[in-house]
């Protein structure tokens, strides 16, 4: 309520004032900082993400919608050899499941969301590298090479490695602040 009640009176005089616009504008993204709204956005919205794509990858549209991600992909392309594609799914879809699980963990547990930034981290650079190893994932116009509509699926991955890495060092800062509060 505090952060409302200073918003809206610095509004009040940004109106009349050129130079307190710029200010509103950086107190606005202190508060942001303050709230710390960038962290549990980006916390919920990959834990809400992996929730949901692991489950489904424990249905049979995405235990097959994956296949032909997985069968060329040199890293992870044994998994389904040895599990088949739908025991092989489910693990995949488990493995998303946990990383989110501990996510949220880390909200309150900071250590839990070191590993499930970790877990995020193999996961999404195995299927970054799928730009690269699955067919049509590039299609060409004209000469020129463009991410496909699958490409550009995976290619999104890379955000999703960098918001894990960001993760485990938010959650590490977290848990060194929290390990040096009880010394």
């Amino acid at each position: 309520m505090k952060h409302a009640l200073i918003l809206t009176q610095d509004m009040a005089t940004a109106s009349t004032q050129p130079s307190t616009r710029k200010n509103l504008i950086v107190r606005l993204a202190q508060q942001v900082g303050d709230l710390n709204l960038p962290f549990l956005f980006l916390a919920t919205a990959m834990a809400v993400m992996l929730l949901w794509a692991g489950s489904y990858k424990m249905t049979n549209p995405g235990a097959e919608g994956i296949v032909p991600l997985v069968t060329n992909s040199p890293l992870i392309s044994w998994h389904f050899k040895f599990f088949g594609p739908y025991i092989g799914s489910d693990l995949i879809g488990l493995t998303e499941i946990t990383a989110a699980v501990l996510i949220l963990i880390g909200l309150f547990k900071p250590k839990a969301g070191i590993v499930g930034g970790f877990i995020g981290v193999v996961m999404f650079f195995v299927t970054s590298t799928m730009v690269i190893t699955t067919p049509d994932a590039i299609t060409h116009v004209n000469g020129m090479g463009y991410l496909s509509f699958m490409g550009l699926f995976l290619f999104k991955d890379l955000i999703a490695l960098g918001a894990s890495l960001y993760l485990i060092s938010y959650f590490g800062k977290k848990a060194i602040n929290e390990e040096n509060k009880g010394k």
